[in-house]
Order: structure tokens, then sequence, then C-alpha cells
């Protein structure tokens, strides 16, 4: 006989809490074999396909395309064993049903929950963690159950029955499980006690918050004598801040908040750098970017001036100093700015450097960035110049301690060797986190940057 197993959105890690469905890959009634993905989801780093650990058929879907799910919300449910051929799309068993012991689906089911995250044996059972204290609860340091989200857990669910519209307050403890919901109820100065939970036994989701924030802040004004028009809809376009734009607005927000940033900006003549790089170029083999040998530059630079590759360990009032360099570098995409890292970027050649953010650069494009990708960088290197601009004033990619920003390279007059020409004029930038080091090292690091911009020949000797 067919065991139903249900499969929940796993731990997508690098502190991941919820994902987009974008694309189902099976249907209702597909058979499937054990580590096929099921489904492709957009994490606010990455888009991730979703392996599933059991081989047999489908027979529930949760959540439409386009739906937000917490990490640990059902995602299908699986028919295994002899008969699961012939088994029906019907309401899945209780999870406590569901989930069988190991050495009953041992053949029809994968440690390897997410392709980088995998796992040696089946998941531990999850269990929900009620907050003890009645005003906003944290949760405790093993539950594992992902936040709600604007969905909800079984938004989109096929045959489970959905979860009520509205539950009364609990007298006890608030059903909030989300640090994402708690804080912004914290920083809107909302009581959670006075939300009513839309989730499974009165869970509190965040668009219960932001429903309750809406309603709060709708001014309260007299009739007007004319009554307006029905349907009239509020003015202006609400564009929800989630998924990646989301991600981007709270780590520039955290960066302003918690390093005081300061910048300095100088202009420097690239000409000589331009004339390498084509004489590079010309002499065969692979290209070089010009991208390669400003990180080389940098890379240089930040071993002379250590205290930029560093960042500040706020509980232990420490600046820890990093032993590599691992280069992020801007990258803007359809689906936002993204900051890819570029690993060991000390150790590299120019040719490994282009070759490394040619790979990262498409894959950006494409949306196939993983989460490793785009995490442990120590230094940021933005080029806005291909944005057709000259200066900027760059917001420091918390937790790092400084970004080198590249405007465009343009003819400009210049006085070269006592006489005015006409050379090719760069802006460099550098913000940098005034807790690290103090305007003489920010200012000697970004004077070697321009001086190797301006006279590269000694530096380029080692690429």
């Amino acid at each position: 006989m067919a065991q139903v197993l249900e499969f929940k959105l796993p731990d997508l890690g690098e502190g991941l809490t919820e994902a987009e469905i974008v694309r189902w890959l099976v249907d209702v009634g597909d058979v499937v074999a054990i580590d096929q993905p099921v489904v492709e989801v957009e994490t606010a780093k990455a888009m991730v396909e979703v392996p599933c650990p059991y081989g047999g058929v489908v027979t529930a879907r949760f959540g439409e395309e386009g739906t937000e799910l917490p990490v640990g919300a059902p995602l299908l449910t699986v028919a295994v064993g002899a008969s699961a051929g012939a088994a029906p799309a019907a309401a899945p068993a209780p999870a406590a049903e569901a989930e069988p012991a190991a050495s009953a689906v041992s053949s029809e089911y994968s440690g390897n929950v997410l392709v980088g995250y995998g796992t040696a044996g089946p998941a531990a059972r999850r269990r929900r963690i009620r907050p003890q204290s009645p005003a906003v609860a944290h949760p405790t340091p093993n539950a594992t159950a992902g936040p709600p989200t604007t969905a909800g857990p079984l938004a989109g669910a096929g045959p489970v029955a959905a979860a009520p519209a509205a539950v009364a307050v609990p007298e006890g403890p608030v059903a909030v499980i989300s640090p994402l919901v708690r804080k912004l109820a914290r920083d809107r100065g909302l009581d959670l006690r006075e939300v009513r939970g839309s989730g499974p036994e009165g869970l509190i989701l965040r668009a219960d918050v932001e429903r309750a924030l809406a309603a709060r802040e709708t001014p309260a004004v007299a009739a007007p004598a004319v009554a307006p028009a029905v349907g009239t809809a509020p003015a202006g376009e609400r564009i929800p801040l989630r998924g990646l734009r989301g991600a981007v607005a709270d780590k520039l927000s955290r960066s302003r908040t918690e390093i005081p940033d300061a910048t300095c900006w100088v202009d420097a003549d690239a000409t000589e750098l331009m004339a390498a790089r084509a004489a590079m170029n010309a002499a065969g083999g692979p290209k070089i970017s010009l991208l390669a040998l400003l990180a080389r530059i940098c890379v240089h630079a930040l071993a002379r001036f250590p205290e930029l590759n560093s960042t500040v360990d706020t509980a232990a009032r420490e600046i820890v100093r990093l032993p590599g360099v691992h280069l992020g570098f801007a990258a803007q995409t359809p689906r936002g700015l993204v900051v890819p890292v570029v690993r060991d970027a000390g150790g590299r050649t120019a040719e490994s450097l282009t070759e490394e953010f040619a790979r990262l650069t498409e894959s950006a494009r494409q949306g196939t960035l993983t989460p490793a990708d785009l995490t442990g960088g120590t230094f940021t290197l933005n080029n806005y110049g291909v944005f057709g601009v000259d200066g900027s004033t760059p917001i420091i990619n918390h937790p790092e301690a400084a970004m080198l920003g590249v405007g465009r390279i343009i003819p400009k007059p210049w006085v070269h060797q006592g006489e005015l020409a006409v050379r090719q004029v760069v802006q460099l930038s550098l913000t940098f986190d005034h807790r690290v080091c103090d305007g003489g090292t920010a200012g000697g690091f970004l004077r070697y940057v321009a001086d190797c911009v301006e006279q590269p020949a000694v530096l380029l000797r080692t690429v």
C-alpha cells in the first residue's frame, strides 16, 4: 500500500527564511524520481531548483506560482510504495502519519533535500514552539519553522482545507514566530496583542500586521457633505518590498544605520591604464577586462592598507582584519542590484579574474547565482561608470568596511607633463567605515589606487 509523504520547503541556508514559487516543474499525477527538481523558487539571494527527497507519484501541490512560502511550509505530497502509481490525488495523511520511520521508506528517500544544503538522513520532526512570554515572543534557537509571509504557509493548497480567515486574539502568548513580523510591528509601534492572526492556530502573519498598520494609519476624517464615489481607489501605487528588492532595502538600511561612513574622491588620468590594457589584449591570448585590472589594483592596495579589508564585531567591540580578499562587485540585473563575490581575488591573475567576472555576471543576468555566490565578500568594487555617470557616494555593503566606486572614463582637458592635453580621466571614490580607520588611511588607499591607474607599468608586471 502506498504511503503519502509530505515534502516541506527546506532550509535554503545563508539565513534565508522564505521563498517565492516561480515555476512548478511537476504536476499532480506525475511520477518523480528521488532528488528530481520539482519546483523553482526565488529567494532574496538567488533562483533555486528544489529537489524532492522522495520517489513516487505527486498527489498534491501547495501554493500557486507567485506565492511566497516560509521555510517549513508544505510544498507537495508524494505517494511512495508498491502501489504508488495508482495513488489518487487524495488529501494527505496527517503529519504524524505521513512521516514513517526511515527504514520504511529508505528506497524512496534521499537525504539531499537541497543541493549544497543536504542532510545526512531524513529530517527530524519539526514542531512549532509556542512563545512563553505574553509580550512579543522570540523563537527558541532550535525552532526551525520559518516565518509566516503574506501568502501564509497553506496558501494555494489543493486538497488541504484553508486556514480560517481570522482567529480571535489568544488570551495567553502572542502567536507569532517570524522575527521579520516582530520587527515590522516593533518598528511601526504596533502592539501584536491587538492583531488578529489569520494563520493556523491564530498565527500572526505579515499580512495581518500590514492590514493592522493600514487600518491604523488611515486617517479618520469627518464625513464629507457629498459622499465619495463608490469603489474609488486610493492614490498611488503600492509595491511590496519583498524578495530581492526587500533584501536590498534591509541591507542598505542596516548599513546606513550601523556604519558611520565617510567618502573621499579623486580624479585620475587613466590614459596609461587604457593603453596598457589595449597592449595586453593585442598580444593575443585571453582578453583582459578593465574590471579585472581595477580588481588587481584593489587587491594590491588592500595589502598595503589592510584596515579596509575588515569588519566590525559590534558585540565584542573589535575590528576583525580578514586574512583574504573576497572581492564583491556590483552587478545590475533584471531582478535588481546584486553583488556577486570573487573568492580569493588576491591569488588570481588578471585572466582568472576576467573569467570569473564574466561567469558571475552571466549567472546574475540569468538569475542562477547561488547563495554562496552572493555572500562572504570582504571588499566591494562598484563600477557605476557603465551607467554614464562620473561620481557617486556608494553605500557600504554591510558588514564590509569599504567600497571603491569607479565612474566613467572620458576624454577631458588635463595638465600632462606641464602641458594642457586631452586625457582619459576617471573619478574614483572611496566610502569607508570611519570606525576601522581615519581619513589618513582612507586617503592613502585611494591615492595608491589613483597612482596605479595613472602609472600601471610597475603593477602590471606582477599580473
